[in-house]
């Protein structure tokens, strides 16, 4: 596969969430990626002990923000041709999506995920 350029606009997955991004530099096993839009909110609590309640700290995790920069595997890069849309309304159906599986998934894991949500929430829509 030939190589991104800085510039392209490209969907990009870092630890459990999936952004589209614009591509600002080009390292040799990373893209710089700045966050433009959230096509998948992060699962909530431990990344070692995923889908796990009785873990000794269940991680609060946020999504990446508006123009928040990071550096993602190039592998996990893929070029993204449509409109980017709006970050909080990317960020607004995200949140909703990831909250209907985990209504729909009545673990304990998933009732502790949408309390985390359910304060993360209060912090990105104030």
């Amino acid at each position: 596969m030939s190589e991104l350029q800085i510039g392209e606009i490209v969907t990009g997955i870092y630890k459990t969430g999936k952004y589209i991004g614009e591509i600002t530099e080009v390292r040799p096993q990373h893209y710089l990626v700045r966050v433009l839009a959230v096509l998948k909110h992060p699962m909530q609590g431990d990344l070692h002990n995923p889908k796990e309640a009785d873990v000794q700290i269940f991680h609060e995790r946020k999504a990446l923000s508006y123009r928040e920069q990071t550096n993602i595997p190039k592998q996990m890069v893929k070029p993204f041709n449509e409109e980017v849309p709006d970050y909080l309304d990317s960020l607004r159906l995200a949140v909703g999506k990831m909250k209907s599986e985990l209504t729909e998934n009545g673990t304990s894991w998933a009732d502790m995920s949408l309390k985390s949500l359910a304060s993360l929430e209060k912090d990105y829509f104030k």
